[in-house]
């Protein structure tokens, strides 16, 4: 971890008389190069495990992510619901939807408490979405904010307290970035039909601190995630997450993307990294996410993959974010299972990755029945197992690559490809001198596995010991040049996978 460097400090007013916000004095001077110098600090390494609350106006509809913006797109799915149960987005837009999310049983202390018993280290709330709608008392975005409109109340601030009572570390996302050309669709209107032409109501002026100005002459034919935005956009969007940043001192920061709008977004990244330093003696102890691998090739960020897993193991620490559903909550969706979570959290830690699940809220803010079934199965798996979980390493291989699923291929959005893996699948971590070999499914009688025979491909010494978590007492076992060999116990300690725990190889 890097200490502020007396010679680096700055204050950067020159560049805010230019028009650029002034950042906070550190180690980092806003460019991409001084952000090179930045290292990922421990508590990431060790953590493996978050959770968040995908959380906002679109859960009160309770229909499915990007609600804000294909509601305004005539014959999808989205459109079609908006129009049956709420009338036509000419008429009845995203504006009249936000003050309908309520969360009037929200109650961020429960939550945490749960996620925390299963396992989760850190924790991330939404602090805005594409919507364009912050979950924090915004001091640039003051109609459309949380504390303003729907529930009236600072949700940042409220999951803030809770996490950090908790003695969890805390995370907030923000989608910001795209929101310019991603909300364009409510400035267009319906292409057929009766109300062919009419503008949706994106369109007035009155709401545009809501669904944007979009500048005379500018097509709105943009892709949703373009970031195709004038320099007085970039300039809101700075404000506003500077405003989070500062006050509510996030030790994770993710952006939905890569690091938006060149120098702005350095300048951005610089700040929070410089205000964290402040808070810890001049030690950089935060850690800002991005999506694009360039942006992290060289210090400056850990890198998220979206729904996907890394296809091996990487050099430095990064994170897989995904959902047991959809991103926002949807009613009657069909959730992954416990299996398809255990077997995604062994794989990434396998591969120097962290696991940030998302567990979607409905309008009331509480989980429904099926999503705490997936909490307390989470629950009961890491009581048995957390132990080859957190602040291990990564060993020589991240497991039999043979037999590795066809998501370990890719990179992003890799995860539905995924099968459940079996008895025959490992995965390995480390910790000091012990092993930890996660046999993925229930072996019939014994476990075995080819890679730890004596004198392998891994050049496996003699072991000495082998243990089954949860389950008393060591393992007889056998070793020899073609596989480790270990008979399994009567009863199974865990459902999904289980853990050896190895010492002497």
């Amino acid at each position: 971890m890097l200490a502020a460097a007396p010679a680096l400090l700055i204050s950067c007013k020159s560049s805010a008389q230019e028009g650029m916000p002034a950042i906070a004095s550190g180690p980092f001077n806003g460019t991409a190069e001084s952000l090179q110098q930045y290292r990922i600090p421990e508590w990431f390494r060790d953590a493996k495990f978050g959770m968040w609350a995908h959380w906002g106006p679109q859960s009160g509809v309770e229909d499915g992510d990007w609600y804000a913006r294909n509601m305004y797109i005539q014959d999808s799915a989205q459109y079609k619901y908006h129009v049956e149960h709420y009338g036509h987005p000419s008429k009845v837009g995203y504006k009249d939807l936000c003050p309908q999310w309520k969360g009037a049983e929200f109650d961020p202390n429960h939550l945490i408490t749960l996620y925390k018993k299963a396992g989760a280290k850190y924790f991330m709330s939404m602090g805005v979405h594409h919507d364009n709608f912050d979950l924090w008392n915004s001091k640039h975005q003051q109609r459309w904010n949380a504390v303003a409109t729907g529930p009236h109340k600072d949700v940042v601030g409220l999951w803030r307290k809770a996490v950090l009572d908790n003695g969890l570390k805390f995370a907030v996302s923000e989608h910001l970035s795209n929101s310019f050309d991603w909300f364009m669709t409510s400035h267009t209107s319906d292409k057929t039909g009766p109300l062919a032409g009419v503008s949706y109501d994106g369109i007035n002026p009155q709401y545009a601190d809501l669904y944007h100005a979009i500048p005379a002459g500018m097509s709105l034919n943009q892709p949703a995630m373009g970031r195709n935005a004038p320099d007085s956009w970039k300039r809101e969007y700075f404000l506003r997450i500077q405003d989070l940043i500062d006050n509510y001192h996030p030790d994770l920061l993710y952006t939905d993307g890569g690091i938006p709008f060149g120098e702005w977004g350095y300048r951005l990244v610089s700040h929070f990294y410089n205000t964290n330093a402040k808070l810890h003696g001049g030690q950089v102890e935060a850690v800002y996410t991005s999506k694009v691998r360039s942006d992290c090739a060289t210090g400056t960020c850990a890198l998220d993959i979206e729904r996907g897993v890394a296809s091996d193991i990487m050099l430095e620490p990064w994170q897989t974010d995904t959902c047991i559903g959809g991103w926002h909550y949807k009613r009657g969706i069909k959730y992954k299972t416990p299996k398809i979570v255990v077997d995604m959290l062994c794989d990434i830690v396998s591969r120097n990755g962290n696991l940030m699940l998302n567990i979607p809220l409905p309008n009331s803010g509480v989980p429904d029945d099926e999503e705490l079934k997936v909490v307390e199965a989470i629950t009961q798996w890491m009581a048995v197992n957390s132990e080859g979980i957190y602040a291990t390493r990564p060993w020589k291989v991240s497991g039999n690559a043979a037999a590795a699923p066809p998501a370990a291929n890719g990179a992003k959005f890799n995860e539905r490809h995924r099968k459940e893996l079996t008895a025959e699948d490992v995965r390995f971590t480390t910790k000091a001198d012990t092993l930890y070999a996660f046999v993925m499914g229930w072996p019939e009688r014994e476990a075995n596995i080819p890679l730890l025979a004596l004198g392998g491909q891994w050049s496996v010494g003699k072991i000495r010991s082998v243990e089954l978590l949860g389950h008393t007492g060591k393992l007889k076992f056998t070793q020899d040049a073609n596989a480790l060999k270990v008979p399994m116990p009567p009863e199974r300690p865990s459902d999904h996978a289980i853990t050896l725990k190895i010492v002497g190889a």
